[in-house]
């Protein structure tokens, strides 16, 4: 277990590397006055459908500027994706091992409204963190972090869902696990961590722990 601070952006339904920080550093620091960056996981999440691989956005309100301060970034319900994402949540995992379990715990997510996507995406951190047994140990920062930082553990651009964009992690290494369309697709790593906490329940917090070594 690592001592240091891990920096990491805010995140929707977080992919499972994600999380492996949370339990390998004893200190997280969630960045809130970068400037927000589309088609990252501040706003979106990979599922795993029947078609594979699903990535699902929260829709933000467009800036007046061309730069907004990520802790400014408000919700857009101009459509309903609150039903959209739940209903593509459902097909995924409704025959996974412990759909049935915990989706009452994350119903309010699909239900109520949040102004602003960094307080939406620090409520369900928690909430996850509950249902992981881990600590839910960060906290804002109070003020930029400048990019390549010594003093961090930096991961707001390392983990990214684009390919191109993803930087090497070697202290993650993800084991594969079963997964609800693994016969038909294979497997695939590192989407949210609601494809490990419905297909493995309560040995997922076990699972981030392997995926260190």
């Amino acid at each position: 277990m690592e001592n240091t601070t891990a920096l990491l952006s805010t995140a929707y339904f977080a992919p499972i590397q994600y999380y492996c920080k949370l339990i390998q550093h004893s200190n997280v620091m969630i960045e809130q006055w970068e400037n927000y960056s589309k088609q990252s996981y501040r706003n979106r999440c990979n599922i795993y459908g029947a078609n594979g691989a699903l990535a699902i956005s929260v829709p933000v309100v467009k800036a007046t500027s061309k730069k907004v301060l990520i802790k400014d970034v408000k919700i857009s319900y101009d459509t309903n994706w609150q039903k959209l994402h739940w209903k593509g949540i459902e097909s995924a995992y409704k025959s996974s091992p412990f759909y049935e379990y915990y989706i009452d715990d994350l119903e309010r997510f699909f239900s109520n409204k949040w102004e602003h996507l960094l307080d939406f995406n620090q409520e369900i951190q928690a909430e996850l963190c509950e249902i992981l047994e881990i600590e839910n140990k960060n906290t804002l920062t109070d003020d930029f972090i400048p990019l390549n930082t010594t003093d961090f553990s930096d991961f707001r651009n390392v983990i990214h869902p684009k390919i191109s964009k993803e930087t090497k992690d070697p202290e993650f290494n993800p084991k594969p696990y079963t997964q609800v369309f693994g016969d038909k697709h294979g497997f695939i790593p590192n989407v949210s961590i609601l494809d490990l906490i419905f297909n493995m329940g309560p040995d997922s917090s076990h699972y981030l722990e392997t995926c260190l070594k």
